[in-house]
């Protein structure tokens, strides 16, 4: 038996076999050269503890950038999480080398980047794999474990393979599947050159993976009775089905599935990306043929999560819960009486429950880790204690204001901002106008609202009684009213000017301030330095009202929150959207085959995904007539995606795998007009586009670059469309 080398003296030290795989470019890897204090696999997998921390080192790799809401990864920042809904405004180029990363984020933002810019992705997720195969193929030497805790353990190492897997194919595409016992690392790089298999292909390994990770791990939820980190972060038998419907869902997207060949959307898009996209041997990784039946399938793996033991339901507080709207928290929002969610209690009304703050506080670590709509969380998303810059403490404090203590630089583009409905469910008034020829027709033609909210208004100024908007906050003063009377998800994630900060610093004079972003003021424009909104619209989710900074770098007093990775809200979307593409009928086995499913475009099916979300969020649902109609229904999915799951991560890779990202990534950055002082409000408040964010989109932006390096060892390696091959 070949017998492959660790070393024992630490958790980091496990990587090593891996690293040496993708670190060194000598010829025959040396595996002396790695390791000093050496001892065989078959000891390592005869101790208990050393078992245990193998398949926790293959969980390690799941940070920074390999995690959706981290601002940071190794080698860099990880930008995913800022498409068209988000904007991180100190890291554009206007202040030349004066501060640290400058001009980063404008040049991801433009694909002026090169094929080692923020490269460590690719290197991480295949040591992961290498650490779980590993651990998969010698883990049943352990007979100190029993055989149950053995195969769950199994389970577990094959599903965190499998979600690297998942991981790599979101971001590059095709990509190589290793051997499943590993590669061995002392062969000469000649024999570790592994060709990219098709994206069909490494979809379906994901998906037979997990269904095997499924058979062997014994929990459908692992976070009942012990919320510890170390379990909260394990996976179950529900977050294999999820991942492998979302491995399936990303198949079945115009991407992967014909369209990107045909040119449907488009100029941008010609045939030459997909058919380009080949190995050496001339095999095709794209598919070039569209086929129905990929939808059913996800649809169907979708189905098989909703309808899993897990008994996975969105997080909800109910009224009574609500009474805490005292200090550090506003007024409860009462949602729009729209004569049927308004009538009945949870799950099939909002009549018992608060909208307002069943959406906030999933994201801003109140609701407890036995919540049923996590499916699976990597943790407080950060490499460790002492490293909460990349985290979600991070994008906390980037979110928060200069006069609280932040960096006052994670914003909200307009073009979010019109994406959120009225409390009624119409569109706000003058939706998308300022950019209507990116829109294809879809804005509304009202002139935006003016006014501002004063408590002894004065008709000259142009002002109305603050207490008619009491979702700012009761009697709160000059806020234009073009924020007011929106949905509930608004106010738990968008910062607009005049909003009310949650603040508990004890020294604070006001625990509750408003936020005011006019030049000259604090939080406003500022010529000095590179912190203050570009928008003048900040983003506010995930801020509890109990963080507050005193500083900067302080991250002590901002509560930890758990990485929102799969969460059951996402599955209901891509459940409907699944539903509404199809025009035929299928017949798909669930996941054990215990059932079958007949699969086709039915409204009260798409409903199932489409309401809960909606009655959540306290808006009514859509009408009849939407739901009659494809195109129309496909639109208001995708906007339901956009304002949901803002700042997650999930906005990128949907505007890729839709193939909208030629349009979308291209409309201008629209916001307020920052240049304007307090005494010029009105001028203010007038949208326009934001010069300093200039977006662009190319083909080659469909998918990120394989760094360079990995191209020179693998000589079977293809680059995606676009991009170099060689320095």
């Amino acid at each position: 038996m070949k017998k492959y080398i660790a070393k024992s003296i630490s958790l980091a030290a496990l990587i090593g076999c891996a690293s040496a795989m993708f670190s060194s470019c000598e010829d025959t890897l040396d595996a002396d050269k790695y390791f000093d204090d050496r001892i065989t696999l078959e000891s390592v997998f005869t101790d208990v503890n050393q078992t245990n921390a193998w398949l926790t080192q293959a969980f390690s790799y799941l940070k920074y950038d390999l995690c959706d809401v981290s601002i940071k990864e190794a080698n860099g920042r990880n930008y995913h999480v800022f498409a068209d809904d988000i904007l991180w405004g100190d890291r554009d180029s206007e202040y030349g080398n004066d501060f640290d990363y400058t001009g980063k984020y404008s040049s991801f933002k433009q694909g002026d980047y090169n094929e080692n810019f923020n490269s460590g992705f690719w290197t991480s997720a295949y040591r992961g794999i290498y650490q779980a195969s590993v651990f998969i193929h010698n883990v049943d030497k352990n007979t100190r474990l029993t055989e149950r805790e053995r195969t769950d353990m199994k389970g577990q190492a094959r599903f965190v393979r499998a979600y690297f897997y998942w991981l790599l194919l979101r971001k590059y595409g095709p990509v190589p599947i290793m051997p499943d016992e590993g590669a061995d690392y002392t062969q000469p790089y000649e024999n570790l050159s592994f060709p990219r298999s098709s994206y069909e292909e490494v979809a379906e390994h994901i998906s037979d993976e997990m269904l095997k990770a499924c058979d062997e791990l014994s929990s459908w939820s692992r976070m009942t009775g012990n919320t510890s980190t170390e379990n909260v972060v394990r996976p179950t038998k529900g977050a294999a089905l999820a991942t492998r419907a979302l491995a399936l869902m990303y198949a079945a997207s115009p991407l992967a599935n014909g369209q990107l060949a045909n040119g449907v959307h488009g100029s941008l898009v010609t045939d030459d990306f997909a058919k380009t996209l080949v190995n050496k041997d001339g095999k095709q990784l794209l598919s070039l043929t569209y086929d129905e039946r990929k939808w059913a399938r996800a649809a169907a793996a979708l189905r098989d999560v909703m309808e899993c033991p897990a008994n996975y339901e969105l997080f909800t507080v109910s009224k009574n819960e609500a009474d805490r709207a005292t200090e550090g928290y506003p007024l409860t929002l009462t949602p729009f009486q729209d004569g049927d969610f308004s009538e009945k209690n949870w799950p099939d009304g909002y009549a018992d429950i608060d909208p307002y703050l069943s959406y906030r506080d999933y994201f801003n670590g109140v609701a407890t880790l036995d919540n049923r709509e996590i499916i699976f969380s990597r943790g407080y998303n950060t490499a460790n204690e002492g490293d909460r810059h990349g985290s979600l403490d991070g994008m906390i404090l980037h979110a928060f204001p200069s006069s609280l203590g932040g960096w006052n630089c994670h914003g909200v583009t307009q073009k979010m901002v019109d994406a959120y409905y009225m409390q009624d469910g119409t569109d706000c008034p003058g939706r998308n106008s300022e950019w209507q020829q990116y829109t294809d027709g879809d804005f509304d033609a009202r002139e935006r609202l003016s006014g501002w909210t004063a408590t002894r208004p004065n008709p000259n100024r142009n002002e109305v009684s603050a207490s008619n908007y009491p979702e700012f906050g009761k009697n709160v003063t000059g806020v234009c009213i073009q924020y007011g009377h929106r949905e509930p998800r608004f106010y738990a994630s968008v910062g607009y000017n005049g909003s009310k900060w949650w603040n508990a610093y004890d020294q604070a004079a006001d625990h509750n301030p408003q936020i005011f972003y006019y030049r000259g003021n604090k939080d406003g424009k500022s010529n000095a330095n590179a912190f203050w909104q570009r928008t003048g619209i900040a983003f506010k989710k995930y801020i509890n009202p109990a963080d507050y900074c005193t500083s900067q770098m302080n991250y002590s007093n901002v509560i930890r929150k758990w990485e929102p990775a799969l969460r059951y809200a996402d599955i209901l979307l891509l459940y409907a959207e699944a539903i509404n593409e199809l025009n035929g009928s299928y017949n798909i086995p669930s996941w054990d085959g215990s059932q079958v499913y007949t699969v086709r475009r039915d409204i009260n099916e798409m409903k199932k995904g489409i309401r809960p979300v909606r009655c959540r969020a306290g808006v009514p649902d859509f009408t009849a007539d939407i739901y009659a109609d494809q195109t129309a229904m496909r639109k208001k999915i995708k906007r339901e995606r956009f304002i949901e799951l803002i700042g997650e991560g999930k906005r990128y890779y949907d505007l890729r795998r839709w193939m909208d990202a030629p349009v979308e990534e291209t409309i201008p950055v629209y916001g307020c007009n920052v240049d304007m002082s307090q005494n010029r409000r009105d001028d203010f408040q007038q949208i326009v586009p934001i010069y300093s964010l200039p977006t662009v989109f190319t083909i080659k932006m469909y998918l990120w670059p394989i760094p360079l390096d990995e191209l020179k060892r693998n000589q079977n390696l293809v680059q995606n469309p676009g991009w170099k091959y060689y320095d």
